[in-house]
């Protein structure tokens, strides 16, 4: 039997999803695309048994992005619709999302580590769109999720130059949160995790939510919505002011 396309691995509160498709720097077929939604849907039927979620590449690679390769699906369109929503499925889940990013993040990989919260990158990162290379135009987001992320100017260079991109180079313009050592990056994801896991998971999920919802919206809009969307203080606090213990989710 062949292996995963996606590994999965739980513990401590995070769910790691690993792509795996190695020989091809884990570029995306319909089959792993399959295989990546079928993990979400768990994701989303898990409770708070899961607190984060960390994706990242088999084989020091996250992503070369779409395989080309592939035959394309007789309604290609169609399917399309159905890789873009995966994606954004994965921003819309309540639990935080970080790419662990080593190797190759091109194209449709940048786009998957776009739909993240957090990006991390080791100095081997990569961060390219090629769509121009191909005479190919984005539809999993890249023309929402890059300017939002870095502005305007800079996602127009990334663009319409395709070059390739540093992890360092990345972190400078926002891309990534963080650009560390190859050899630091599990250890800076982890830390990350736990710093973030200390916290209220409910208030990490409203927050989340909060800030998604309210994107692009007026401030006077944004500061409505905010106050009658509140969800107010997380539940399983023993009482009103209490800290959050070392699980992160008030026990």
């Amino acid at each position: 039997m062949s292996e995963a396309l996606v590994l999965r691995e739980d513990r401590d509160g995070v769910c790691t999803l690993t792509l795996n498709r190695p020989a091809s720097r884990n570029a995306v077929n319909r089959d792993l695309f399959r295989a990546f939604r079928t993990h979400l849907l768990e994701i989303e039927a898990s409770g708070d048994a899961i607190g984060i979620l960390v994706i990242k590449g088999a084989g020091g690679h996250f992503c070369a992005g779409h395989d080309l390769k592939s035959k394309p699906h007789a309604d290609a369109f169609g399917w399309l619709r159905q890789e873009m929503l995966i994606l954004e499925r994965l921003t819309k889940l309540p639990q935080p999302v970080i790419a662990a990013v080593q190797g190759s993040c091109y194209t449709g990989g940048l786009e998957f580590a776009l739909s993240a919260d957090f990006v991390v990158a080791g100095e081997s990162a990569r961060f390219a769109d090629t769509h121009g290379k191909w005479g190919l135009v984005p539809g999993w987001g890249m023309s929402q999720r890059l300017p939002r992320r870095i502005g305007q100017a800079k996602a127009l260079e990334m663009m319409l130059t395709c070059r390739s991109y540093t992890g360092e180079e990345a972190a400078a313009m926002g891309l990534a949160n963080y650009c560390v050592p190859d050899a630091e990056l599990d250890a800076t994801v982890a830390d990350l995790c736990r710093t973030i896991l200390a916290n209220s998971w409910h208030s990490n999920a409203e927050n989340k939510r909060l800030v998604y919802e309210t994107d692009g919206m007026a401030l006077a809009q944004g500061l409505d919505h905010e106050l009658m969307r509140n969800a107010g203080f997380d539940p399983k606090l023993r009482k009103k002011g209490e800290p959050i213990g070392a699980s992160g989710t008030g026990a």
